[in-house]
């Protein structure tokens, strides 16, 4: 199995060192913040409203694949509505207790950031529904004949969950927000004016053509821009090179395995196992997953929605298929008896 801290494209690998440098580069208002505009606007409305109103905002639900920024925009909204974030994940929270600790801490009108919400154990989920809602939560404590409930009040804070898909979450739980916001891949431009305002705050020499060259192999991701940016720079270092252009940019990518497209090896090894080993598909996700070394949740959240958007792979009722365009971008033939 293919070591995933080596993927330059996994948007969800950051070790201390770039988990450090992504603290310094993140936006802290919706300014700052660049693309998304939809979501923006919508969340400027809402915490305007809730301002006005002396209200806690509304539950959020951020989702969408990784490295878009849900956290980021999790701590700007925090940050707009002028109260502290609190920070934890699902699997972190194995038992009621870890629940009530996380929520004893919070002020009023705080927010608590949970990510991979959908990881949470269900138990803990049934607890959180009169915690989003009421804002009390009851515990049983002790066992057998001398078990009772007890009954705890909660200061009203806003939850914001996010997740790689709203589907993973359970429809009562997905219920309870009343803000829902998807977060879309940027555009090659979004992401060109995220490389160049990271180079800015970096202090690394970018020309237009080079970060557009970043941009274009980011997967509509900022993270992954932002990851590439950092080893292109190594690259033109070692060149002796003051200035990330076009043909350092281009080098060093090819260099790193990201195509033109922003396929990593991992990707074009889905769609080459599947062209050379089942033709093309239909395929089962557990297929795929036994083949490549993969677990199916990061096969539907990190590789095939990219894979989709860009047209190389689809979804049917029999299971996945690699498109003409995907046996064309691998260079493979495309059987005709296909279409």
């Amino acid at each position: 199995m293919e070591n995933d801290d080596d993927r330059l494209t996994d948007a969800d690998a950051l070790d201390e060192a770039e988990d450090m440098a992504e603290q310094t580069i993140r936006p802290k208002t919706f300014d700052q913040y660049l693309g998304q505009e939809k979501a923006k606007k919508e969340l400027e409305v809402y915490i305007k409203a809730a301002k006005q109103r002396q209200q806690t905002l509304d539950h959020v639900l951020l989702y969408g694949p990784p490295g878009l920024g849900k956290t980021t925009l999790a701590m700007i909204i925090a940050n707009e509505m002028g109260v502290n974030i609190h920070t934890t994940t699902g699997p972190s929270i194995e038992k009621s207790g870890d629940l009530v600790a996380v929520l004893d801490e919070l002020e009023p009108g705080d927010v608590l950031f949970i990510d991979e919400i959908h990881r949470m154990p269900r138990a803990i989920e049934e607890v959180l529904y009169s915690a989003m809602e009421d804002f009390y939560i009851d515990i049983i404590v002790g066992q057998g004949t001398e078990s009772r409930s007890l009954h705890h009040e909660l200061v009203p804070y806003t939850l914001i969950g996010a997740t790689t898909t709203s589907g993973k979450l359970s429809a009562p739980l997905r219920d309870r927000f009343g803000i829902d916001i998807h977060m879309e891949y940027y555009s090659e431009e979004e992401l060109s004016k995220i490389v160049f305002r990271t180079a800015g705050v970096l202090k690394i020499n970018v020309d237009e053509e080079g970060a557009h060259e970043i941009a274009r192999r980011s997967r509509g991701t900022p993270r992954i821009a932002n990851r590439l940016l950092k080893r292109v720079r190594d690259f033109a270092q070692v060149a002796g090179k003051d200035m990330i252009d076009y043909d350092i940019a281009e080098s060093a990518l090819n260099q790193l395995q990201v195509d033109d497209a922003g396929l990593d090896r991992l990707d074009r090894r889905i769609l080459s196992m599947m062209i050379e080993l089942y033709s093309g598909g239909p395929l089962g996700i557990k297929v795929i997953a036994a083949n490549i070394g993969e677990d199916q949740e990061t096969i539907e959240s990190v590789y095939e929605p990219y894979l989709m958007q860009k047209g190389f792979l689809k979804r049917t009722a029999r299971g996945r298929i690699v498109t003409k365009k995907g046996y064309e971008h691998l260079g493979y033939a495309y059987p005709e008896k296909k279409e």
